[in-house]
């Protein structure tokens, strides 16, 4: 079972992924079900390269969204896939393409998640801050209706929750009904 929401944004991963997947029940290299295609310590570093957000198992592989939109993706021992406007700066070691999300349009990237021509400290905070900008290019892409981090239903400003507005209002009424609120 995936947790990445089937969403036309995401749709060329969920296909190469689907079709890479293997289910697995038991076994050292189980990932929610399905048998793991990326290092252990490759899982570890992406949750440390952004520890706010859950990593979804999906199909075996490590994903991060936002808004339910894929943004970065863990895959092999050494490819971290970046969903990006442009390309990642050259500073970054580039990791081997990964067809067809690599191909000239698709918007992913690949870089390699240990940067070993860099001091660790600085690679670590490259990178974060590419997966930073992942997260945040890929949360843009998202439509209205779609979903959280948390697998949330994302609410449009102004849409009604339930039978009240979202506002809450205490006996009083309103600020304004009670003089406290700002001037116009």
């Amino acid at each position: 079972m995936t947790l990445l929401p089937d969403l036309p944004q995401n749709a060329v991963l969920l296909d190469l992924l689907r079709e890479q997947g293997v289910t697995q029940e038991h076994g050292d290299f189980v990932y929610e079900g399905w048998a793991l295609h990326t290092h252990p310590d490759l899982v570890g570093r992406l949750a440390d390269l952004a520890p706010r957000w859950p990593v979804l198992a999906t199909f075996g592989v490590p994903v991060l969204a936002a808004k339910g939109i894929a943004a970065v993706v863990a895959q092999g021992m050494g490819t971290l896939l970046v969903r990006l406007p442009e390309a990642p700066p050259e500073l970054l070691e580039p990791a081997g393409p990964c067809p067809p999300l690599t191909d000239p349009g698709q918007g992913w990237y690949t870089v390699c998640p240990w940067q070993s021509e860099l001091p660790s400290a600085e690679s670590k905070r490259l990178l974060s801050l590419l997966v930073q900008q992942a997260l945040s290019y890929a949360g843009s892409l998202a439509e209205d209706g779609s979903i959280d981090r948390q697998g949330r239903r994302v609410q449009a400003p102004g849409e009604r929750r339930g039978r009240t507005t979202g506002r809450r209002r205490g006996k009083g009424g309103s600020s304004r009904q009670r003089g406290g609120g700002r001037g116009r």
